[in-house]
């Protein structure tokens, strides 16, 4: 029997789709709490640590685009079921690493298994629900996911990361991907339909191959270099990334004719679309920086178990969403304007924390006055990108805006996170972490100047007032 969209209940296949998203997000929250554990464990340096959280963005930010296009090549089932199956296989090998170099090769291809899965789930929802009402529905379901998958990946890695067995606890956070996933491709395979094949579409494969290559130098050469007192060889990778970058940007020039580039050059034409791309690059470092210092502060600065950490955050996860709600609201009327308001509250949240609060109950209060302002910031940073695109360039442009959020949160582990590291590990004393957590802050509200003045020579947007 073939299965199509009217021989199935699309609601149920949704919940399907949808286990993409979850998986993707949890692995990135569940980690996070669990890094602390993870170092211990493994004996980790800090630079490795950061790899662990760093190598899965940054192997899902160079296939996100590849990912998509294979979908329309091989059929957009297929490519699903295939990219969850090796996401469930890539996490079981996580979480049999015996060393930090194993455990960060198995991320990596964790993190390019995502980009398949992922772009399909997006892809799926617009094959189930043709009709518009309905898809805008769906979409709004897949935007609670991500909230409520940021949520069990913060409890479920403070559980199980204190859960000692047999097997230790922070191997289980990769490990309870097994059964989800074993489960996921099943019903992948039996209830959703095939999607029809583009013809035509070409890969650019050298060009996914040099940018993971350039950023993989970049930030190796980062954390690890960092980490090491910067040796000659973290020179020579800042310099090869400088190659390897002009070698991929001459690979999109020559592919540009052909329509087989993984990046739309033409796009970076637009002055407001680059001005736009800052704002999401500079937001992404300091989100994901932020989350990491937290859950390590928390821990090992104020004695906090994985588990309390882990509860910590979920106020911040609440109010996100509560905020990102009312902020959809309010853009229409007001614009940018909603986005500026929710960076003067992470701004402020910072400063208080950079005066110092002490206490763990304090610091968890100033985490949820972070997630509040940033609910009305994040979400509605791809409306602002892509306000001024044409709308035959929309689908070109979503892609590098996922690129670029990707590439940017794995540079923020990297360059903020390496701040923070670097001067806690410059003179251990009883307030080593306050003082490391300032500096990574003052990192952190650098990056938030530089996004409220992208904002700022910003034209106002379609959906929000004119002057």
């Amino acid at each position: 029997m073939i299965i199509t969209t009217s021989t199935i209940n699309r609601w149920y296949a949704l919940l399907i789709v949808l286990t993409a998203p979850m998986l993707y997000v949890i692995d990135i929250f569940i980690i996070n709490i669990a890094i602390p554990v993870i170092k211990g464990s493994l004996h980790a340096t800090d630079g490795e640590v950061q790899l662990v959280i760093a190598a899965y963005l940054l192997g899902s930010a160079c296939f996100l685009i590849t990912g998509g296009r294979a979908g329309d090549y091989l059929g957009k089932k297929k490519v699903f079921f295939l990219g969850m199956g090796w996401f469930t296989l890539a996490s079981c090998i996580c979480g049999l690493a015996q060393t930090p170099l194993q455990l960060n090769i198995a991320r990596f291809f964790q993190g390019v298994s995502s980009a398949f899965m992922v772009t399909q789930s997006i892809a799926l929802i617009q094959v189930l629900f043709p009709v518009a009402a309905e898809r805008a529905k769906a979409i709004g379901w897949y935007g609670i996911t991500l909230s409520i998958a940021a949520i069990i990946g913060q409890m479920l890695g403070g559980y199980l990361a204190e859960t000692h067995g047999v097997i230790e606890g922070w191997r289980l956070t990769f490990f309870i991907n097994l059964p989800v996933g074993v489960a996921a491709m099943w019903a992948i395979h039996r209830y959703l339909p095939e999607t029809e094949r583009t013809v035509g579409v070409k890969f650019d494969y050298a060009g996914a191959v040099v940018l993971t290559g350039a950023l993989g130098c970049l930030i190796y050469a980062i954390t690890e270099g960092r980490e090491q007192h910067w040796p000659v060889w973290s020179f020579i990778l800042l310099a090869l990334f400088a190659v390897l970058s002009l070698v991929f940007l001459r690979i999109q020039q020559v592919k540009q004719a052909d329509k087989s580039a993984l990046i739309n050059l033409r796009l970076f034409k637009q002055p407001a679309f680059n001005i736009g791309l800052l704002a999401v690059l500079f937001h992404f470092m300091l989100h994901t920086a932020y989350l990491l210092m937290m859950a390590v502060y928390l821990q090992n600065g104020l004695g906090l178990s994985a588990l309390a950490c882990g509860a910590g955050f979920i106020p911040h996860a609440l109010l996100f969403m509560l905020s990102s709600v009312v902020a959809s609201r309010l853009l229409v009327k007001y614009g940018k304007k909603v986005l500026l308001a929710g960076l003067l509250m992470i701004f402020v949240s910072f400063v208080i924390q950079f005066l110092g609060v002490g206490d763990a109950a304090g610091t968890i209060s100033l985490i949820a006055l972070y997630g509040l302002g940033n609910g009305m910031v994040l979400p509605f940073l791809l409306n602002i990108v892509l306000d001024k695109v044409p709308v035959e360039d929309a689908g070109a442009a979503s892609g590098i805006f996922s690129t670029f959020q990707q590439t940017a949160s794995g540079l923020g582990i990297s360059i903020i996170g390496g701040v923070f590291f670097a001067a806690l590990a410059s003179d251990i004393h009883p307030n080593a972490y306050t003082e490391a957590l300032q500096y990574g802050l003052a990192a952190g509200m650098v990056c938030l100047l530089v996004v409220a003045v992208m904002l700022c020579c910003l034209p106002e947007n379609r959906t929000g007032n004119r002057p």
